[in-house]
């Protein structure tokens, strides 16, 4: 697994040897990144679920101001630590060990951009949307990664469906805040 492009282009990541752990194909993960390319540059990123830290760590590498990595697994956690260390992302990134649905409920506001990529089957992508909302910038974006069975709600609070991709086994539901109209 390497780093797409931007300052740490072709840089390889570790990942988890774990089945607990599925990190995102690199297909997946570049449609993700043409989706959002104009929105990274000098945004608040939160990778939730963050597995090797591989989305956050791209979004860092194409301009990304400042990133969390959340994850629960002790090893992940390491492996993201090993990951922004080798990148030198130190300065940009926060790693924390804990649940992502409890991080939600203290997370501060400001972010741009949530990657949401928790275990398959079991209901979570729902509630971390549910949680993650009130934390959100006008104009954010949620990319939530998942099993392609699942169809996720047209709106969650102020996030709106933008779009629905489907890769092999994977789905890509994408969520938005419209940005508030200003009155001149």
């Amino acid at each position: 697994m390497r780093v797409i492009t931007g300052s740490c282009r072709g840089k390889k990541l570790k990942t988890l040897e774990s089945l607990d752990t599925r990190p995102t194909t690199d297909m997946v993960k570049e449609a993700v990144f043409s989706i959002i390319q104009f929105d990274v540059p000098a945004s608040s990123v939160l990778d939730l679920f963050a597995g090797s830290g591989q989305m956050g760590i791209e979004a860092l590498s194409r301009g990304a101001s400042h990133c969390v990595f959340v994850d629960s697994n002790p090893e992940a956690v390491a492996i993201v630590k090993d990951n922004v260390d080798s990148c030198g992302f130190n300065k940009e990134s926060r790693v924390l060990c804990m649940d992502s649905l409890e991080y939600l409920k203290v997370a501060k506001a400001g972010l741009d951009i949530v990657f949401i990529d928790p275990p398959y089957r079991m209901g979570i992508v729902e509630k971390a949307l549910e949680l993650v909302e009130s934390k959100l910038n006008d104009g954010a974006i949620i990319v939530c990664e998942h099993e392609k069975e699942l169809e996720l709600g047209e709106s969650y609070g102020r996030l709106k469906l933008h779009k629905r991709y489907k890769y092999g086994k994977t789905a890509l539901t994408v969520y938005k805040i419209p940005m508030k109209e200003v009155d001149y």
